[in-house]
């Protein structure tokens, strides 16, 4: 096995790290508070949603896809703006 590196898996903007880089590194838990929000990415949503498995006809589902991103978002708002009028039982 060659321990030269392969030149097409070089990335010169993302290089390997060195043992230098280990020693000098910071376990995420020692960070500050406010720096390890901003790395955790979005925070969840208080409001969270149940995924489930749901079958829908052929038409309304490409009628919803058609309207861009988000139509899953959209279907869940047709179903709650029906309720407000109907009962599901």
């Amino acid at each position: 096995m060659s321990k030269k590196p392969d030149p097409e898996l070089i990335d010169e903007e993302n290089p390997e790290w060195t043992d230098e880089m280990f020693r000098e590194s910071v376990r995420f838990d020692a960070l500050p508070e406010s720096l390890q929000t901003k790395l955790r990415g979005r925070p969840k949503a208080t409001i969270t949603k149940e995924r489930i498995t749901i079958r829908l006809s052929k038409e309304v589902v490409e009628q919803f896809r058609a309207s861009g991103e988000g139509w899953q978002t959209r279907v869940d708002a047709a179903l709650k703006d029906w309720l407000k009028t109907h009962s599901p039982a």
